[in-house]
């Protein structure tokens, strides 16, 4: 038996996008995405909880300090992210649509590099009270 324990950090930023498949046409982009497909973009208070589930270190009783992941999640993520347009700001989305799911497999890309392989990873993330995401699922 282990003795794995999931911890948790939950953290928000604001950003705007805009949901659009340049390869399709307007009358497509706007039957699918609606709203989101504003040309003006629309924005978003995401919640975002990140989940690192591990066997606690025998020296410190931690899976991982939560203020080294706090930090962590805020220099590159928040900092990323936050008041930014993601379609034109961050190259991540420049030809990625930033839907939900996008946003989580690449906020789950951009920690997965900073944090020990021993620990698993999960991004939730909350694009509105009631619609969010999970990666891995």
């Amino acid at each position: 038996m282990s003795n794995k324990v999931a911890v948790y950090r939950k953290e928000h930023f604001n950003a705007a996008h805009r949901l659009h498949n340049p390869s399709w046409s307007e009358e497509k982009n706007n039957a699918i995405f609606g709203k989101c497909n504003n040309p003006h973009f629309h924005g978003h208070n995401y919640e975002l909880v990140i989940k690192l589930r591990g066997i606690p270190d025998a020296d410190t009783g931690y899976v991982m300090d939560l203020k080294i992941l706090s930090d962590l999640v805020k220099q590159e993520v928040i900092e990323r992210f936050d008041h930014k347009n993601l379609n034109e700001d961050c190259i991540e989305f420049k030809s990625l649509n930033p839907t939900a799911e996008n946003i989580a497999i690449v906020i789950y890309q951009i920690l997965r590099k900073k944090i020990h392989m021993d620990l698993d990873l999960q991004v939730r993330l909350y694009e509105t009270e009631r619609n969010f995401v999970e990666y891995p699922a």
